[in-house]
């Protein structure tokens, strides 16, 4: 079997299933969670890397029962430790009326890439 090949953290492609930016070291795309690759640690229940998630943040909006419609974008923002913008994208957008909510939810994930040498090592 061949090796899956080494890349630079935060390396990044493109999700061929629904053409999202993601990271190079993903087996599963994280926007359409389509399998990208075969991973054997799957298949065996072992964990691919140590993992957690240090944000999620959900809210809810709700246009009152009386009233017009209202509009929303949804968007994300990254600044680096300088407090300097990075990135910043709109998510979504769309319309309440009178009556209707929606729930956003906001996560992020950290995890070490998966290396070749590391998935088979044990501590």
């Amino acid at each position: 079997m061949i090796g899956r090949r080494q890349s630079a953290p935060g390396a990044t492609r493109t999700c061929p299933h629904c053409r999202e930016t993601i990271l190079e070291s993903a087996a599963v795309c994280p926007v359409c969670r389509k399998h990208l690759r075969f991973d054997p640690r799957a298949s065996t229940g072992a964990r691919a890397a140590p993992s957690f998630s240090p944000l999620r943040v959900e809210g809810t909006i709700q246009q009152p029962d009386a009233g017009e419609a209202c509009e929303y974008s949804v968007y994300a923002s990254v600044q680096n430790e300088r407090g300097e913008e990075i990135e910043r994208r709109v998510l979504a957008v769309g319309a309440l009326n009178p009556g209707e909510r929606r729930t956003f939810t906001v996560g992020v994930e950290v995890f070490a890439p998966n290396t070749t040498d590391n998935a088979t090592s044990k501590p």
